[in-house]
């Protein structure tokens, strides 16, 4: 229920605030047109007065009417302010796994992009499962804005009613979905390593008690059900050539003046311009087991060889022997390379969470019986400070023959 009260002060703000039109002036007032309004919230945000209330109330536990499954595109920062990005990489893996669940429930998987202009985002999105691509086009979305991008997004779930909502646990959709969850009223779960679907309801897996445990957690009275997902923990699914999405494209109005940050330079650190962990094809971590930061350096030595990334334990980070940036695990950056080789790791479970999806693991330790081998293609139990050397130089030797 929304209502404007006797504070108004017919002040216009919100008339072009509003995304579809539903506000006109009469008798220097706000009138609402219940029939065009979404509740998206605009209004209530641009009012200087706060003369303008909504109330949200669950009615009734009836979801049949919100069906599909969908997936929030997010796209890299660009250092041109006035170009968007690349789609970020995470998306193609909520799409892949999406398509899992929209199978299991019978529904559409939708693509949700706001951009600036179409890029044939029905067959890039479509290659990876999108059955459908619901597209906001307005400059406004170029820079990536709270304020812009929830108000569209809240009008696109009151006006289709979304089953399932995901985003990527990235900087950004760690701010975008809790404004959408707490402007809708419903549950979000964060930082998901794990989806499924039981008895219709989406099953979201994350860790919880300090990683101690997993816990499911399902939303069963409130829809769309929410989650960020972390990224690098699903699978990226072969593209199926030549599919091509439904493309939709939504008339939903920008105000401009939604937006209260506004970013006027972005800049690239030239001593962070190399491959991103979260990037890395090989990665080479070192634990607590490497012992100090002198001979923590053989990691870093043996991930050259390699061209790898190095990686580092928390224990690792703690004792610091490598910088936070190259933590892998629960409270460090979840990996998924090709290769990952684990020296001097015992394998908490916090860390195994932030890499168990790598295609071969090859953990090198000690204790026969450390948690790093369950999850280990290639166990080698040995002294990390012997085996790291004599692996560099036979790399070495094959290189040169």
């Amino acid at each position: 229920m929304i209502e404007v009260s006797v504070k108004c002060i017919g002040c216009t703000k919100c008339v072009p605030a509003c995304p579809f039109g539903a506000i006109a002036m009469v008798s220097k007032k706000a009138v609402i047109n219940l029939e065009a309004c979404t509740f998206c919230g605009a209004c209530v945000q641009v009012c200087p007065v706060e003369a303008i209330s909504i109330t949200r109330e669950v009615s009734s536990k009836d979801f049949s009417s919100y069906k599909g499954v969908w997936v929030w595109v997010e796209f890299e920062d660009s250092t041109n302010l006035d170009k968007q990005g690349e789609i970020k990489k995470v998306s193609y893996e909520l799409l892949s796994e999406g398509r899992k669940l929209a199978d299991q429930l019978g529904q559409d998987l939708c693509a949700v992009a706001l951009s600036d202009k179409n890029s044939n985002y029905e067959k890039v999105l479509g290659e990876y499962g999108a059955d459908k691509v619901y597209l906001v086009e307005n400059a406004e979305f170029v820079q990536y804005n709270t304020d812009i991008y929830s108000t569209a997004i809240m009008a696109l779930i009151n006006r289709h009613k979304p089953a399932v909502f995901l985003f990527g646990a990235t900087v950004k959709g760690r701010d975008l979905a809790p404004r959408l969850a707490a402007a809708l009223y419903v549950g979000l779960t964060a930082d998901c390593t794990g989806l499924a679907i039981r008895d219709g309801l989406l099953i979201q897996s994350r860790p919880a008690f300090g990683g101690n445990i997993m816990a499911d957690i399902i939303a069963p009275n409130s829809r769309p059900q929410m989650s960020t997902v972390r990224p690098n923990v699903m699978k990226i699914s072969r593209p199926v050539t030549g599919k091509i999405a439904i493309l939709i494209r939504e008339d939903i109005k920008i105000d401009k003046n939604l937006r209260r940050v506004k970013i006027l330079e972005r800049k690239i650190d030239e001593n962070q311009g190399g491959v991103k962990i979260e990037n890395a094809n090989i990665i080479v971590s070192g634990g607590r087991g490497m012992k100090n930061k002198e001979k923590f350096k053989i990691i870093e030595e043996l991930a050259q060889t390699l061209g790898g990334v190095v990686g580092a334990s928390r224990a690792a980070v703690d004792l610091g022997f490598k910088e936070k940036s190259h933590q892998v695990g629960q409270s460090g950056t979840t990996v998924s390379p090709r290769l990952y080789l684990a020296f001097g790791i015992s394998g908490a479970v916090q860390h195994l969470v932030g890499m168990k999806t790598s295609d071969i693991i090859i953990a090198v330790n000690k204790d026969p019986n450390a948690s790093i081998f369950s999850v280990a293609k290639y166990a080698v139990i040995g002294d990390a400070h012997e085996i790291a050397p004599k692996l560099i130089e036979a790399l070495r030797k094959r290189k040169k023959g």
